[in-house]
């Protein structure tokens, strides 16, 4: 069973209305992650605007059961540090300052985008025209996230937004359910990580993972030499 928070919760919600067909467990070679969803997903590209202003490839998988909408958004964050030292060297002269960046910063500030992207991606959910009812600090296999809950105002039905980050790829779950169904944890809990083999088992930690940091050793695996970080 996969280390998470949530796992408990799993056996009030196999009845739902929306649980009622049969779900697929769907693996993205590309993007490096396993979750359920209710059907085979449509998947498209598209660009995601980082913090500082970089246009980061990405893609969105989504499906739909009845009135309730799945999707997975994954950005690609391992480009931002090439992105940012390119935009750094045509910095306008008045504008240095607050374009360079620095050591700590990096150019073109991209630690900084990438360190904060859990922190906004979660705060653009705040944006939204919905009051948001929860916001926690979560982990599945022990990599860290933030997830949120929301209650739409015109409709009433809620959105279940889990945000995670692995290996400089951000994983933006989101399932939107009608008033009165039950909490989508078939699909939140369901999110694992996998290596490009495509087998997530690989990539259980024995501590937490947090992308700001070299990662942990992997359950198996004995420790190494300390890492410096990113």
């Amino acid at each position: 069973m996969r280390l998470n928070r949530l796992v408990p919760v799993l056996i009030l919600f196999v009845s739902g209305p929306a649980f009622a067909q049969d779900w697929v467990e769907y693996t993205s070679k590309a993007d490096f992650f396993t979750v359920n969803f209710p059907s085979e997903p449509k998947v498209r590209e598209t660009t995601y605007r980082s913090e500082y202003g970089y246009d980061l490839p990405a893609r969105v998988y989504s499906a739909e059961a009845g009135q309730s909408r799945y999707s997975a958004t994954v950005v690609d964050y391992s480009v931002v540090e090439k992105l940012a030292t390119e935009k750094s060297k045509t910095c306008p002269q008045e504008n240095v300052e607050n374009c360079i960046g620095g050591a700590n910063a990096g150019l073109g500030y991209w630690r900084m985008d990438l360190r904060g992207a859990l922190v906004n991606a979660s705060w653009r959910f705040f944006q939204r025209d919905a009051k948001v009812t929860s916001y926690s600090w979560e982990f599945i296999d022990l990599v860290e996230g933030h997830q949120l809950q929301l209650t739409n105002n015109a409709d009433q039905s809620r959105t279940h937004v889990a945000i995670y980050m692995h290996q400089d790829r951000l994983y933006i779950l989101e399932a939107t359910v009608p008033k009165g169904y039950p909490p989508p944890a078939l699909f939140q809990t369901s999110l694992g990580f996998n290596d490009k083999g495509g087998n997530h088992e690989h990539v259980r930690y024995q501590d937490f993972y947090s992308n700001a940091y070299p990662p942990p050793p992997r359950v198996g695996q004995q420790p190494g030499p300390a890492q410096p970080g990113r």
